[in-house]
């Protein structure tokens, strides 16, 4: 019988596998694109499609067989099975990601498209997460549609208080960290953060609602603290610029997946009660 009740969270699982392969393609092609579009004629021409999966070392097309979630990276040892240049670790990191956070969500949600919805939306995330943390970038072609789908959502599907919280949690996400970007560059006549960063925190408003940013904004500026303790420690990684999307993102999912238990470990239950919000 449990073998029964595990073997669709099992298939979602391995659909999750095939679809964090996907995110790798997107993850390595979509900034070389855009830096292309940007004027960079050294950068190979491609796009999500085209050509066709092939080593970035020696370039030689890959085998069917090359391209199974995980599988493959494991039978090849992480390396090229043509020129046996390493494999980054990044591409099973994902593929295992993809398919843990769809269980993840579907274990805490159940099954329904809603639930899908929120599947969509980790694998957008994590995709977002890998290319800022790779390329400092957060592109448009991403948060943007990110945000309205979540606005969609609760449109539909929500009641007219979590529309409500959904609107001023888009809102308040830009204004919060476009309040501090220019707050810092007044008082240093530097740049702290780019302007994905704000679209991101938006999108995340819009999915998870205003009472959500407090605990989002806690949680990533302390790991983005201790990070950069970590590089002040660390003398090569001394002039490493820092990625803020990414503690964004790893905070958005611990507040979905840790749910009140998160919030009130916090000491942001009591808060969270009185403006009627329930992740």
């Amino acid at each position: 019988m449990l073998i029964y009740s595990l073997a669709p969270l099992l298939g979602l699982f391995l659909f999750g596998l095939i679809i964090g392969s996907f995110l790798n393609v997107v993850i390595y092609r979509l900034p070389l694109q855009m830096r292309r579009a940007w004027g960079e004629t050294n950068l190979p021409e491609m796009n999500i499609a085209w050509p066709a999966s092939h080593c970035p070392s020696c370039q030689t097309p890959l085998r069917w067989w090359h391209n199974l979630p995980l599988i493959s990276w494991l039978a090849l040892k992480g390396r090229c099975g043509f020129c046996s240049a390493d494999i980054p670790l990044r591409y099973p990191l994902v593929e295992l990601s993809a398919g843990l956070l769809a269980v993840l969500l579907v274990a805490q949600l159940g099954w329904g498209w809603t639930s899908f919805a929120w599947v969509a939306w980790s694998w957008v995330l994590l995709t977002l997460l890998m290319i800022d943390w790779q390329n400092y970038l957060l592109p448009d072609v991403l948060t943007l549609p990110l945000l309205w789908a979540g606005l969609i959502l609760h449109w539909l599907t929500g009641s007219d208080l979590q529309f409500d919280q959904a609107f001023l949690g888009a809102i308040l996400g830009y204004l919060s960290l476009w309040s501090l970007y220019w707050l810092f560059k007044l008082l240093t006549g530097r740049e702290g953060m780019g302007f994905g960063d704000f679209k991101l925190l938006a999108a995340l408003g819009a999915w998870l609602g205003a009472p959500a940013l407090l605990p989002i904004i806690m949680l990533s500026a302390l790991s983005g603290l201790l990070l950069a303790l970590l590089i002040k420690l660390k003398k090569q990684w001394q002039n490493q610029p820092l990625a803020f999307g990414p503690h964004l993102i790893l905070a958005a999912l611990a507040v979905k997946l840790g749910g009140w238990p998160l919030m009130e470990a916090l000491q942001l239950g009591d808060w969270l009660r009185l403006t009627g919000w329930a992740f």
